[in-house]
């Protein structure tokens, strides 16, 4: 089944230094760009972390820092690249948690802010792990019934999630072709408002966090009674995007 798009749609993964959003940074990123005409673009880009890939990342991805010594930093991209997914919605394999959360992190940190709030974000794996619960590769030989070669190469994980989530469209009645309907049902396990998912909202539509010792607590009510966790908060190692949305938080009680 064709995706029913009314925006153009960012297929994209990411390599690597590690797993740490907030630490690490990007080796390689892979897009695929697809218009509501159907027409096709695939850009993949290699790119110098600034800092040593470790061994064990170098071990699943394949690229080592010889390999990537003389690629552009992220900062001599990341506004063509801002330009590029400008006005798309973003799709990935287990995007939401984490090449999402990453992406940003890097934008943020050369200061560049992008409202992903705007776009429908969409994950394939939360839809998979929803409907049958394995691994891309797994995936891709249960829907497309095809062997992913070249797994963990970001270009034909990226080329794969896109068959992967045309055939769930083709399998699941219940699957909505509609990027709203999927980014808002399917794409995340809480309604997240932080993209790590430190701050959610619960069933009333109240922020809350979602970890620690203040978790199920409203953000409001823990930043009255608490001025100093916000101070904590912006000290630690949470993300930059999630320091803005507490910021934004903050500063919009604070007005009223």
């Amino acid at each position: 089944m064709e995706l029913n798009l009314k925006n153009p749609i960012v297929f994209f993964d990411l390599e690597t230094t590690g797993t740490n959003v907030v630490k690490d940074r990007i080796v390689e990123i892979s897009f695929l760009k697809i218009q509501p005409n159907g027409k096709q673009e695939v850009k993949t880009k290699r790119l110098n972390p600034e800092m040593p890939i470790p061994a064990e990342s170098s071990a699943i991805h394949g690229i080592t820092d010889e390999d990537v010594k003389d690629a552009p930093t992220f900062k001599q991209i990341a506004k063509s690249l801002a330009d590029q997914i400008e006005g798309c919605d973003l799709a990935g394999f287990n995007s939401s948690r984490f090449d999402i959360p990453l992406l940003v992190e890097e934008f943020l940190r050369v200061g560049i802010d992008i409202d992903f709030t705007k776009r429908k974000l969409i994950d394939v794996q939360i839809i998979f792990h929803k409907k049958e619960q394995r691994t891309l590769e797994a995936a891709y030989k249960f829907y497309c019934n095809k062997t992913l070669e070249d797994a963990h190469s970001a270009e034909a994980d990226t080329l794969a999630t896109y068959e992967v989530l045309k055939a769930q469209l083709d399998r699941y009645d219940d699957l909505p072709n509609d990027m709203g309907e999927l980014a808002k049902e399917f794409s995340f396990f809480n309604d997240n408002v932080d993209l790590a998912g430190r701050i959610i909202r619960n069933e009333n539509g109240i922020e809350i966090f979602n970890f620690g010792k203040h978790k199920g607590k409203p953000v409001a009510e823990v930043l009255k009674s608490e001025p100093s966790f916000y101070a904590w908060m912006m000290d630690a190692d949470f993300s930059l995007n999630t320091k803005q949305v507490l910021t934004k938080i903050k500063l919009r009680e604070a007005g009223k």
